[in-house]
């Protein structure tokens, strides 16, 4: 019998973008399209003055976009200062997680890092932002390492998992190893955990992640 994570599906037939900005105000757009943009509706002035619903998540939506995997951990960040910068982080197999990366309050800048050994884009990396006003949702499969800055105080983000944590398997890489155009001032050194201020670099690190015959591609 195949595994939970080997049964997951995260690719389209059409081998399309693995690495997925969502809009939670246009899944269904997102599903009739069959490619990934980034896409908002307009928002009916009436409604606006209410209040506003959006579906964030919905599993024959994603199955429809060929994300099959079952998320089953929910996680909830603050961060209090602006600039507070958090990864990046993965979990190694067989324990591996996606994510489904959202923030809901304030603004961030969300990056995903393809640390797949014998990949053709292996250290590339790709980052959009992440905000309640764009309602964009960012999907993050297996194989990749996932970081964030805050670009506002006081920013919370909620991410779903497709494992629960494990400790043992918990892993990481240098956010400043990279090569990634974080958009921070210029003299300003974001906010680290002390963990997140010892991984090892991209250079020293030795991935555990395969390749999977579909390489990064860049958010559109």
């Amino acid at each position: 019998m195949q595994s939970h994570q080997q049964e997951r599906s995260k690719y389209s037939a059409a081998g399309k973008p693995i690495i997925m900005p969502l809009s939670t105000k246009a899944v269904m757009m997102l599903i009739r399209q069959r490619h990934v943009e980034y896409f908002t509706y307009p928002t009916d002035p009436p409604q606006a003055l209410r209040g506003w619903f959006t579906e964030v998540h919905s599993v024959p939506a994603f199955a429809m976009m060929g994300i099959a995997c079952v998320f089953v951990q929910d996680n909830h960040s603050y961060s209090a200062p602006a600039f507070t910068l958090r990864g990046l982080h993965f979990q190694t197999p067989d324990r591996g997680q996606d994510k489904l990366v959202r923030c809901i309050h304030g603004r961030i800048y969300d990056v995903a890092v393809d640390v797949r050994r014998g990949s053709p884009t292996y250290g590339q990396w790709v980052g959009g932002a992440l905000s309640v006003e764009n309602g964009l949702q960012l999907f993050i499969p297996i194989g990749f390492a996932h970081g964030f800055v805050t670009l506002e105080p006081d920013c919370e983000v909620t991410y779903k998992c497709s494992d629960t944590y494990a400790p043992q398997h918990d892993g990481g890489i240098r956010w400043d190893s990279v090569g990634i155009d974080w958009p921070t001032p210029e003299g300003i050194t974001p906010e680290l955990s002390e963990k997140d201020k010892v991984q090892p670099t991209l250079a020293e690190f030795d991935s555990p992640f395969g390749y999977d015959g579909v390489p990064l591609t860049p958010l559109s």
